[in-house]
């Protein structure tokens, strides 16, 4: 019977933490139609969920729209001139934009492949992220072709160190970055595929 009951919970945990994770969504995101002015709430014949989530999805589109105009492109420099005049907002603003450019934008560098670098001490090793170059002023006392990494704490991915390392000291690995993720996610429960660990990165 506890054989039953384990694969039972193996199923089901899953499947229960899935929709909670998808019903937290829609609920956040549906509380976006109290932007709106409470007589055009009033329009609507009741409450259907996840319409919250449409009207932030079609907001999300029509700003990239606008913004890819010459008009939107105008509107967009002055809006971000106003926001930078602001004193801690403009510290704030231009910190989330400086990451959210890295990691969304098609000529950001974001995270380029996953790697093995010995973290927290020599002996131990960690997964980590290329990002890129360290930038000439953080490469100036260094030697040169040093690369910038970022090693992700478990189980929480968003929080981790960023090192710079010589090439010599970065291990490359044949893994996706999603399947380098869900290593780290997991806790190293959940091992990613065949990897070649035996070539160092090169510039």
């Amino acid at each position: 019977m506890k054989k039953y009951f384990l694969t039972g919970l193996l199923i089901l945990v899953p499947l229960a933490i899935t929709l909670w994770v998808l019903s937290l969504i829609v609920t956040t995101m549906d509380q976006t139609l109290l932007l709106l002015p409470a007589s055009v709430r009033q329009e609507f014949p009741f409450n259907i969920p996840g319409t919250g989530m449409l009207f932030t999805l079609l907001t999300i589109f029509v700003v990239g729209v606008l913004a890819r105009n010459f008009v939107g492109r105008r509107l967009l420099h002055w809006w971000e001139a106003l926001l930078q005049r602001i004193p801690i907002v403009s510290n704030i603003y231009t910190s989330v934009k400086q990451v959210s450019d890295t990691l969304f934008s098609p000529s950001g560098q974001a995270f380029r492949k996953a790697v093995l670098v010995q973290f927290p001490r020599d002996g131990m090793w960690s997964i980590a992220f290329v990002v890129g170059d360290p930038g000439e002023q953080l490469e100036k006392p260094l030697a040169p072709n040093y690369v910038t990494v970022y090693v992700p704490t478990a189980p929480n991915p968003t929080s981790g160190y960023v090192l710079i390392l010589p090439p010599s000291e970065i291990v490359d690995l044949d893994i996706s970055i999603d399947q380098a993720l869900k290593f780290v996610v997991s806790m190293g429960v959940v091992i990613p595929g065949p990897s070649r660990p035996n070539r160092v990165i090169t510039k």
